[in-house]
């Protein structure tokens, strides 16, 4: 299966780097650095030996092929590197690395050190997304489109409407994101079993100044099988990608030749089909409901790593870090292909106002019947236009004629007055100021955002 992250022109924003096993090793020693200096704050180790420790808790400063080689010896994903940065530290510094500490320490405080640049990322470019989502609703603030239910004609409405409903929940999304943070971003250090007895008399005050060295929260109880923060993560992000699933349906169906009413940057030199020259496919979109389906098949596997077994489990462990790191990757893909249709879309608003007509004016049955019902109350006007419109529906008569022939209709309302009513520009509420008032707020959760978010 091709690999949509690496697909042509679609940016890349950061993320699988910050996965990798450079990234990985290097949090890994900078919570080796971090707990030295813990130790060395409450007199377990000598500062001088928790200096040299973070002076050497530099990845290139180590020999890889030689913590390779002891990977492929011991089968164990830190041990190699502690020894390595045991050799490096000179004097008797290095017999003071990882005192106290077991493995699980080190890299699930690791990835929550790379989730955290990673979370920065995603706000950024969510703030990214809603900025270029604002734009797109004021200028679309008065396309007129048929507004559809069921998948059928309902109520005139606008495209920007549509876009402010995508604002709204993203908006939501970036709180829930925000939310989380206290409880995601926290270190974990009870030594094998959630303990903290190899801190002797320290015991919990060790992870709390390791947890101030980085910038971290402290976890209550350091439990190796506590993941619910890990996984409230990917159900969060779970979420966004249902929300950008339904906006890429929606460009995905609307860009039909049958709609005809957007369609997504298609950059010149592209090709949709090797048979079909005149193809202009919605990829992009198509590339959102992908990866957003593959985003929420990892929900299963994060709940799955809450049920671990006793004080430690690596299986589920790794079930629940793999299922976080490929649902962030996924997401971050996702972020690009939809900032790059919020900014690239090209949209038709002659082609909305056609399909908006379709119906011969059966659209604005609704007003009618609320006007009519002014004179003759609301459940008979219903009953009365209902009749009218079924009958355009299924005969060759107009809906305007229907109502220009019914007495009851005509004995109330008069032509000047249903032509009024026919016009669908009179009939979409409040759709601007709610469009206004949804770009407006994206804006300022962006800035929010952009001026609160460290960069990880």
């Amino acid at each position: 299966m091709q690999d949509l992250a690496t697909e042509l022109r679609v940016p890349d924003p950061g993320i699988r780097v910050l996965f990798g096993r450079d990234a990985r090793w290097q949090a890994w020693l900078d919570v080796e650095a971090a707990l030295a200096a813990a130790e060395a704050d409450l007199g377990m180790i000598p500062r001088e030996a928790a200096e040299e420790i973070a002076r050497k808790c530099q990845l290139s400063l180590l020999d890889i092929p030689t913590i390779e080689e002891g990977l492929r010896v011991t089968g164990h994903p830190l041990v190699p590197l502690i020894w390595e940065l045991d050799r490096v530290c000179e004097g008797d510094a290095g017999g003071y690395v990882h005192w106290g500490a077991t493995t699980q320490n080190i890299t699930q405080t690791g990835l929550i050190l790379q989730l955290r640049k990673v979370h920065a990322i995603i706000l950024e470019r969510l703030a990214h997304l809603l900025e270029a989502l604002a734009g797109l609703a004021e200028r679309t603030r008065d396309h007129l489109l048929p507004g559809r239910t069921h998948g059928q004609h309902a109520v005139p409405a606008t495209f920007g409407l549509k876009v402010a409903s995508w604002i709204d929940e993203i908006c939501r999304h970036v709180e829930r994101l925000r939310a989380c943070e206290p409880r995601l971003f926290v270190a974990m250090l009870g030594g094998g079993a959630g303990t903290v007895a190899s801190f002797g008399e320290h015991g919990m005050q060790v992870q709390d100044r390791l947890a101030e060295h980085l910038g971290l929260g402290s976890m209550p109880v350091p439990s190796r099988v506590i993941l619910d923060h890990q996984a409230e993560y990917v159900l969060v992000l779970s979420m966004f990608s249902s929300t950008a699933t339904r906006i890429a349906r929606e460009i995905f169906t609307l860009m039909k030749e049958e709609f005809g009413e957007v369609e997504e940057p298609v950059s010149p030199g592209t090709v949709g089909s090797s048979t079909m020259p005149q193809k202009r496919n919605p990829k992009l979109s198509q590339d959102i409901i992908t990866l957003g389906a593959q985003i929420r098949s990892n929900v299963p596997l994060a709940l799955e790593a809450m049920q671990a077994e006793h004080e430690a489990d690596r299986a589920i462990t790794n079930i629940g870090a793999r299922a976080l790191e490929a649902s962030c990757t996924m997401t971050g893909d996702v972020l690009e292909r939809l900032i790059m249709l919020a900014e690239g879309m090209r949209v038709f608003p002659e082609r909305m106002r056609k399909n908006l007509d379709l119906s011969g004016g059966l659209i604005m049955s609704e007003t009618l019947m609320l006007e009519l019902g002014r004179e003759i109350g609301r459940q008979r006007a219903h009953d009365v236009i209902y009749d009218v419109a079924q009958e355009a529906a299924v005969s060759e008569h107009s809906f305007r004629d229907l109502l220009a022939r019914n007495e009851e209709v005509t004995s109330r309302l008069s032509a000047e007055r249903i032509e009024q009513f026919l016009d669908p520009a009179n009939h979409i509420g409040q759709c601007r100021e709610l469009t206004d008032a949804q770009a407006s707020r994206a804006r300022e959760v962006a800035a929010d955002v952009r001026s609160s978010v460290p960069a990880g």
